[in-house]
């Protein structure tokens, strides 16, 4: 149950069927998700490439909409996980609330959000970092971080966000879902392994403003939960008629 108090409604988006519905968490899904093209084609925006840059960005854009669209929620840039890791972006209760019988305060994140870059930036060792890193040691996948409980351990539900600079949505989802496909059959060797049941699955697409939401189920090392994740992508140079 979650006690919500007085606030502008958000739509909860199109689920497909097999996903439970959590109602705060998967309104804030569709809440990212609706947002995405009003931040990159706000005006005011400085025109970044950085990661870095995009996602401070992002933070504060989906901050100040929150305010006035969706007050019992905030975002914060940068929210401290495992060790000395950090998730790039979180969203909090503005206020205390009861969510599904757990008191969550201002400090407590609802949901957590992971950023990439899509196709990653070279060098090209880094091409599957959406998914996984390329070496044991060097866990820098943004999958792989959720797999491992490095990110969102605590969080049964996350979000990935994607920023397309290049190639097309349709490519870039063949893309990582071949690479998953390819962990199956030869997994990297830091402690996760892989199904073919882990792909992303596409839940709805809107051409003409550049975003595609997708789903994906995944198991996680040393725990019997799975984590769910939404990856939400938005194509920032827009051009019309494409994905």
């Amino acid at each position: 149950m979650v006690s919500m108090g007085n606030t502008n409604e958000v739509d909860a988006g199109r689920i497909t069927s097999g996903i439970e519905p959590d109602t705060l968490r998967l309104k804030i899904v569709n809440f990212i998700y609706q947002q995405l093209p009003a931040w990159r084609d706000d005006p005011n925006r400085p025109d970044e490439q950085s990661e870095v840059k995009l996602n401070s960005q992002l933070a504060t854009f989906l901050d100040v909409q929150a305010r006035s669209s969706f007050s019992m929620i905030r975002f914060n840039h940068e929210e401290p996980q495992f060790g000395s890791r950090s998730v790039d972006i979180s969203s909090l209760p503005s206020k205390r609330m009861l969510i599904n019988a757990k008191h969550y305060t201002i400090y407590n994140p609802v949901l957590v959000i992971e950023c990439k870059r899509l196709p990653s930036p070279p060098p090209k060792d880094r091409e599957k970092e959406y998914v996984t890193g390329s070496v044991p040691n060097k866990k820098r996948g943004g999958i792989q971080r959720f797999k491992l409980g490095l990110h969102g351990a605590k969080h049964d539900l996350a979000v990935m966000v994607g920023y397309i600079q290049g190639s097309s949505a349709k490519a870039l989802h063949k893309a990582v879902n071949k690479w998953i496909f390819e962990l199956v059959d030869k997994p990297l060797g830091d402690g996760n392994s892989w199904s073919k049941k882990e792909i992303l699955l596409q839940l709805e697409e809107d051409v003409k403003v550049g975003v595609v939401k997708y789903y994906s189920n995944h198991s996680r090392k040393g725990k019997a939960e799975g984590i769910e994740l939404y990856h939400l992508w938005i194509t920032m140079k827009k051009k019309l008629g494409t994905a």
